[in-house]
């Protein structure tokens, strides 16, 4: 056979291209099959068991034993011999095609995610990983830890009790801060408010919210909610969401007689030719970055305006205590100002 035909080399092509389709095709390549049917680590498909089921018990849902095997990556018989083997422990029951958790597997569950959300606080602030890879970096080390080594995690970060996202942390004793808010969807219009939580889950959701650069922290007040869209005004921009986009962000509502900075708005949003007072930095800075900008003088009370702009007008050099400073757009995005 003469291969230097390109007849021929296109077929072989061919054939080369199939034969790994039907190979590595996402999930149901032999590849793929023969992976997920080998015995995965039993302690690791139980801590995700247990998060999952605890996550959905807090959301007020029912447990069915095949809506988790949708939703956990493991193979089917793997997944019914690692619950029968909780059932026995103690962790779980079984109630016909439901499952619930026992007191037991309630505990375990709170350990699991008190690692987890440390975790995601200390890549935030102690680390240069972007948002987007917190939570499936937390997802792999919340099971390396023991409980020894979580209280001195916890210990390095200052005990805090809310991650990122601002989820609470459990406590070493599983005490649980609760999230005084209510979901934006449901706000009525005019009503006043911070946000204290950003759910990172569904990860389309969160990616579509970190795309519209919404900040935790950050006052807003609702102009618009219909079951079309949710309209909300925050330092100085406009921000329109689907509903179901909406319902992530959780708002601490504030009484009539708070006053707040509506005409607080984004360092990014200063033009050449404008100053502005520098009214603090964003709560979305964190770690380095904001330590950075404060060294560098962007403190309360300072005056700043724009000395040079890009070709391309990002970035942009703001003179700050009479130096210039370079910054991005979504790094300004963070600094809060006041124009005079």
């Amino acid at each position: 056979m003469n291969m230097s035909n390109p007849v021929v080399n296109l077929v072989v092509f061919v054939l080369l291209v199939g034969l790994l389709f039907f190979l590595f095709r996402p999930a149901k390549g032999w590849f793929w099959i023969i992976r997920n049917s080998v015995k995965t680590n039993p302690k690791i498909i139980t801590e995700d068991i247990l998060k999952q089921m605890y996550t959905l018990e807090n959301m007020g849902e029912s447990i069915f034993t095949e809506e988790l095997k949708e939703e956990l990556e493991y193979n089917n018989s793997t997944l019914d011999e690692v619950m029968e083997t909780m059932a026995t422990s103690g962790l779980i029951e079984f109630d016909g095609g439901e499952v619930s958790l026992l007191p037991m597997g309630r505990e375990y569950a709170i350990k699991i995610v008190r690692v987890h959300r440390l975790w995601e606080k200390y890549l935030a602030e102690k680390t240069g990983f972007d948002k987007t890879e917190w939570h499936p970096r937390a997802e792999k080390m919340e099971h390396q830890l023991s409980h020894e080594e979580t209280n001195v995690l916890a210990t390095k970060l200052g005990n805090p009790t809310y991650d990122p996202h601002g989820d609470p942390i459990p406590s070493h004793l599983g005490e649980i801060t609760n999230i005084n808010g209510e979901h934006l969807v449901d706000l009525e219009v005019d009503t006043v408010g911070k946000i204290v939580h950003i759910e990172d889950e569904p990860a389309v959701i969160y990616r579509q919210i970190l795309a519209e650069n919404i900040h935790i922290g950050s006052h807003i007040r609702v102009v618009e909610n219909n079951e079309k869209r949710v309209v909300f005004y925050s330092e100085g921009e406009e921000f329109i969401l689907a509903p179901e986009v909406a319902r992530n962000l959780t708002i601490e509502v504030f009484a009539e007689d708070v006053d707040i900075e509506e005409d607080a708005v984004r360092l990014s949003a200063l033009r050449s030719g404008e100053s502005a007072e520098i009214l603090g930095i964003s709560k979305e800075c964190r770690g380095e970055s904001r330590r950075r900008l404060l060294d560098l003088g962007f403190v309360k009370g300072a005056s700043i305006h724009i000395g040079l702009v890009s070709p391309l007008s990002n970035p942009k050099a703001y003179i700050v205590k009479g130096s210039a400073i370079a910054l991005r757009d979504d790094q300004a995005a963070k600094v809060l100002i006041k124009k005079k």
